[in-house]
């Protein structure tokens, strides 16, 4: 017995002759016919009347049809398994802007590793633009990106928000600006100025913020992570998200805090993206729903942080 004698029956049932069938499965009626004949002394049954002008399924045969349906059914539920097996063990690709990739990014990939021991991923950092077209083009699985509140999504583009913050300056606890409550920009120009490069998010923030004045001098640098390392090393001072800083390897240890934004209600948001139409794999959607719930988790936790001891911790505001 073969699968697609099976699929024969069913075609013959749906369509109502052998002959309309033959013409679906791009057969001769003849050697459709003797397919299914081969099937019948196989199992000593008569699937199809032959009597008629037209052969049709026959009243034997349309009692085993549930049989046959269910065999069908299964095969069909193999075959997409097998399918999902295939997209889940391979890799994943995910852009990221890079910015909360530590205190966000991290624990996702840790957790999917768990769930997932054989699909490797991997973590391009890339600009919004660059992650935009990647993702379209299927080089990316997902993409984490930042926009300011009132910013349009593309409508080719899944998009979940994650996270919801306000811009904050990011100092050494050390330096002068760590004293002050609030900083205006004023403030920030008082020390050389570390700047994500044209494309990211928050330089059109900065830009912005500055209204036409320039710092004494900056940096020009690609993604938060460098930025907080650059602040770290007392190169100047940075503007990022709140959620890009708060609780980080470097905020924990003491070697960057923060400080909020005078006169200043701007919202980030950091989303996470995916192509609308096509299918995605398993392993992307359970990657996906895992960053989902660490984000909820992590906006808890933002709303609510523990108390510490630290230099320079500050309070943020409510």
């Amino acid at each position: 017995m073969r699968i697609e004698q099976l699929e024969y029956i069913e075609a013959i049932t749906r369509l109502g002759s052998l002959r309309r069938a033959a013409g679906e499965l791009h057969l001769s009626p003849p050697a459709l016919s003797e397919t299914v004949r081969n099937l019948e002394r196989e199992l000593g049954v008569e699937l199809l009347d032959r009597r008629r002008s037209v052969a049709k399924i026959s009243d034997e045969g349309r009692e085993l049809l549930p049989h046959i349906t269910g065999v069908l059914e299964a095969v069909d539920r193999l075959r997409r398994a097998a399918h999902e097996h295939h997209h889940t063990t391979r890799m994943l690709r995910l852009g990221t802007v890079n910015a909360a990739t530590v205190p966000l990014l991290v624990p996702a990939i840790r957790e999917f590793r768990a769930a997932h021991p054989m699909t490797q991923v991997e973590v391009v950092a890339s600009q919004q633009a660059e992650i935009h077209q990647s993702l379209l083009d299927g080089s990316f699985d997902l993409g984490l990106v930042n926009y300011l509140r009132g910013d349009d999504f593309p409508p080719e583009l899944q998009t979940t928000e994650l996270l919801r913050g306000r811009p904050i300056a990011c100092v050494r606890p050390d330096s002068p600006l760590a004293a002050l409550e609030v900083l205006g920009v004023d403030d920030l120009l008082r020390e050389p100025l570390v700047v994500m490069r044209s494309g990211y998010v928050m330089h059109r923030f900065v830009h912005r913020l500055l209204q036409g004045r320039s710092p004494s001098f900056s940096y020009s640098t690609d993604g938060a992570e460098m930025g907080k390392l650059m602040v770290a090393e007392g190169l100047g001072v940075t503007v990022l998200p709140d959620f890009s800083v708060r609780d980080d390897p470097l905020e924990r240890s003491g070697a960057i805090t923060y400080r909020p934004m005078a006169d200043d209600s701007t919202e980030v948001l950091m989303v996470i993206q995916y192509r609308r139409f096509g299918s995605a794999p398993r392993a992307a959607r359970d990657l996906h729903d895992i960053f989902v719930h660490r984000a909820q988790e992590r906006r808890k936790a933002l709303e609510d942080p523990p108390a510490r001891v630290g230099r320079g911790q500050p309070v943020m505001p409510s």
